[in-house]
């Protein structure tokens, strides 16, 4: 079953609910924000990087920690470029599934491999790299009650293409643009599910909404947008 015409809905009843996470952002500009899922791989995310470069555009990348420990090189020319990076949990496992302590264990886990990778300090990466996304989407009350003590940045999503299904370039597009609006977090994945598509769908999408306008902002800047407005 696909769920993708679900997403637009369970976005809108969901972000209100738990408004401490980062869904997306109403900016007065057309602003959007890319985000990958799953990586790093070693075919598809290179690729990935040549078409943001291409662009001109800098994206976000919430990686598995058994990832990165894999392909380390993969990993650290994503942080070279200026990407910003995020948690995805170290082996994909569902965060509800986990006792605190593992669920804990899982995420220090996937600091210490980018920190490796990367070459920065572990305290450098346990400041700058806080932001976690849950893998599938799926948390509850009391998966974000700990990631808030243990200071991390809950982020969700607003536009979920389904690309990890491989409904093909154009359905995936389709499905974003119908769906994409200022502020909106949208997330593919370039990793083993999704990511063989990954870097023509970039191309395409990014073409896509440069034509609207649009441009494109990393999490720290969607979160110090939606936190103005809040304030403001």
């Amino acid at each position: 079953m696909m769920f993708a015409p679900l997403y637009p809905h369970l976005y809108r009843v969901l972000a209100p609910m738990f408004p401490d996470c980062l869904w997306s952002a109403e900016p007065e500009q057309p602003l959007v924000c890319l985000s990958f899922d799953d990586g790093p791989h070693p075919q598809y995310t290179p690729q990935l990087l040549e078409v943001l470069e291409h662009l001109g555009v800098t994206a976000n990348f919430f990686w598995l920690g058994a990832a990165v420990r894999r392909y380390p090189d993969v990993a650290r020319e994503v942080f070279r470029r200026g990407h910003w990076l995020g948690l995805h949990g170290d082996t994909h496992r569902a965060f509800p599934q986990m006792r605190p302590e593992a669920l804990q264990a899982s995420l220090s886990a996937t600091q210490a491999a980018i920190a490796n990778a990367c070459d920065r300090p572990l305290d450098w990466v346990q400041t700058h790299v806080r932001d976690v996304r849950p893998p599938n989407g799926l948390f509850t009350p009391k998966t974000l009650q700990l990631l808030h003590s243990w200071q991390y940045r809950p982020v969700m999503w607003s536009v979920v293409p389904e690309d990890w299904r491989c409904p093909g370039v154009q359905r995936v597009c389709d499905r974003i643009m119908k769906q994409v609006e200022p502020g909106s977090l949208i997330v593919l994945h370039d990793g083993s599910y999704g990511g063989q598509d990954v870097a023509q769908t970039t191309l395409t999408i990014v073409e896509q909404l440069q034509t609207k306008s649009y441009q494109f902002v990393n999490i720290q800047e969607l979160w110090h947008l939606k936190s103005g407005l809040e304030s403001g």
